[in-house]
Order: C-alpha cells, then structure tokens, then sequence
C-alpha cells in the first residue's frame, strides 16, 4: 500500500460551524431577525461567536439573555422554532467554508480517509448546510446531536464513527472548541484543535494531540495521528 492510501480504512470526523464552514453570518442573522421581533437590541458578529457551538437551543437562549430578557422555559421552544425557520431560509446565504476545505477533504479521501461531520448542529440543517456548500458527496455521514447525545458525550463521535464505516480505533476528530476535545478525549479518539473557530480563549496546544493554523495542514497531522495502522 503507497503513501497515496496511508488512511485506508481510517475514518476522521468534523465538527461543522466554526471548523468547516463560518456560519456566523447567518447564524447571527437569524438570531437578531427573531431579537428584533421582541423589540430588542441585535448581538454583533463578536457577541455572536461566542454564543455557538452548543446547538441552536443554547445559542438562542444565551442571545436573549445578553440582550437581557431572558427566555422562560415555555417561550424558548416557540422561540428555537421560530429561529429554525428563519435560519433554515437563509442556511448558506453569507456562511463560507474556510480556506483550503475542498482540498484538504479531497486529498484525505484520495488517501483512502473516509470523512463524517459530527456536529452539535441538528443533523437536518447540518445536511442543509452542507447540500448548499457542495460538501454532502464528500462524507460518508453526517450526523447531528439529535440523533444520540449532545457533544461533548462521546456517542455522538462514536455514532459518526460508526454510520462512516470506521472504529473508534482508527479514527480522528477535528473541531474548533473544548467540546469536541472533551468529546474526543471520552471516546478516546485522537483530536486536532483549529485556531481559527468559534471560542473565547484561544485553545492551547497542551490540551490537543495538534493544533492546526490553517486547513492544509490537516493531511500530514492525520498521517502522523491514524496513519501507522496503513
């Protein structure tokens, strides 16, 4: 087996906003269209970045606390309802996959990689998403925290695992936040940080197996992390 097939077999799992795509956009956009129905103030796109990457429940309910009327229980559903809509009519309006996506993912299926996206996004507008960026042919599952367990519990990755055709054995796990390396340490799958998501602090080396500056350097990390099994 060459160099070309060194992650035969291996399966790697993304998270979605924040490492594939920047959905702050639209995410915001969203939130503020269903702010503005009450009367009250838009986040920013700053404000914004830091309230993703729990779901859609969590990012709505902390939007309405920061602009200081916070949901009771009863409203917040009809709330989450009502952004999903909005939010679904506009997907991939302003969001923009990262620089280097296409490639990096191409170049990790040629090595034979099979590519999952485990995200704490629903999995209906998580495949909505990826449909309108062109990325749903290039994973072999993509898998939504309504379909098992939120992040950072590890069935989520292992279920992403699985439905790709892998084992949590030979596997590797990207994502943007604490999450997914609480998610990944868990399910005890290897995990590479990005720099360039959705987090307050910036990820600290220590606490991942690599950070990543910019998405073509994913293949040679993969190598290094999956690739002795080849």
């Amino acid at each position: 087996m060459g160099p070309m097939m060194s992650l035969q077999g291996a399966v790697i799992a993304f998270d979605l906003d924040g490492t594939l795509v920047d959905t702050v956009p639209d995410l915001i956009g969203a939130v503020n269209a269903v702010l503005a129905l009450r009367g009250l103030a838009p986040a920013t796109l700053d404000a914004g970045r830091r309230m993703i990457g729990n779901g859609v429940r969590a990012l709505v309910e902390r939007a309405f606390a920061a602009a200081g009327q916070p949901l009771e229980d009863g409203t917040l559903d009809a709330t989450v309802d009502r952004f999903i809509e909005v939010y679904r009519g506009r997907i991939a309006e302003e969001s923009t996959l990262y620089p280097g996506v296409i490639q990096t993912l191409d170049r990790l299926r040629a090595e034979g990689a099979r590519l999952a996206i485990c995200t704490n996004k629903r999995t209906d507008l998580s495949i909505a998403l990826a449909d309108a960026l062109g990325l749903t042919s290039r994973f072999a599952a993509i898998v939504g925290s309504d379909l098992v367990a939120h992040k950072p519990d590890p069935r989520l990755l292992r279920h992403a695992i699985e439905q790709a055709g892998g084992s949590s054995d030979r596997a590797l796990s990207v994502g943007d936040s604490m999450v997914d390396q609480a998610t990944a340490r868990a399910a005890g799958v290897p995990v590479v940080g990005v720099t360039w998501g959705y987090v307050a602090e910036p990820l600290k080396a220590a606490d991942f197996d690599a950070l990543i500056d910019r998405f073509e350097a994913l293949p040679p990390v993969a190598e290094r992390l999956i690739g002795r099994g080849a």
